[in-house]
């Protein structure tokens, strides 16, 4: 991106959609954990909206500032909330709640996101169209794609990924033993699925059906 000015205005259009997404995300992995009886993320102080406890450098700064500057499809992430699997109530299908219910949360501002982008539109060529109402439908816009991308992302069955978690808790419990033994490799593996294109052949048909209906 060779304008600063334009990467200066893009970044204050994705910045609250990716703060609002990823830890969201992360809040309601562990809110639901508390309500299955494990209250780790709740000692540590992570069932707050307050950004800070859930920022990661890279992930929740870096990996996004720089996808933009690079005008790539922006992603990113923040600290894991800590679950401790053993303590929840149900067993495998409380871990399957916790896990399924990060997408989730994602699918459902996708689709709030989508809602107020449409509300908006006939006003973006109001009295105050360009001062607020076309800044707040890039911004919605913003918050469909980012949350349709980590929805369905971390949804690819792999481990530590929620995806992965899901898979785990369905498999018969001697499969899903020797699944989890994949986990110590799982970003490794990952990261070769996303060099080779993998993942992006898998996620993407589905990111484009979704993002077809909303926007």
């Amino acid at each position: 991106m060779s304008d600063p000015a334009q990467f200066i205005v893009q970044v204050s259009i994705w910045a609250l959609p990716i703060l609002l997404a990823i830890i969201l995300h992360e809040v309601m992995h562990g809110v639901v954990a508390y309500r299955l009886g494990d209250d780790t993320a709740k000692r540590a102080g992570r069932l707050t909206l307050n950004p800070l406890p859930h920022i990661d450098p890279i992930g929740t700064v870096i990996l996004p500032v720089f996808l933009l500057f690079m005008n790539l499809p922006v992603f990113g992430y923040a600290r894991p909330v800590p679950v401790d699997f053993s303590a929840l109530r149900n067993g495998r299908t409380g871990m399957m709640m916790v896990a399924a219910v990060g997408p989730l949360t994602n699918l459902v501002l996708a689709v709030a996101s989508a809602i107020g982008m449409h509300a908006l539109a006939p006003y973006a060529a109001g009295e105050w169209g360009t001062m607020v109402a076309l800044p707040l439908i890039f911004m919605l816009r913003a918050s469909v794609v980012i949350n349709i991308v980590l929805a369905v992302f971390n949804l690819f069955p792999l481990l530590p990924l929620d995806g992965g978690r899901v898979i785990a808790g369905l498999l018969p419990l001697q499969a899903a033993r020797s699944y989890a033994r994949l986990e110590p490799y799982g970003f490794l593996i990952l990261i070769f699925l996303l060099y080779t294109g993998t993942v992006g052949a898998v996620i993407g048909p589905i990111v484009n059906a979704i993002a077809g209906v909303l926007l």
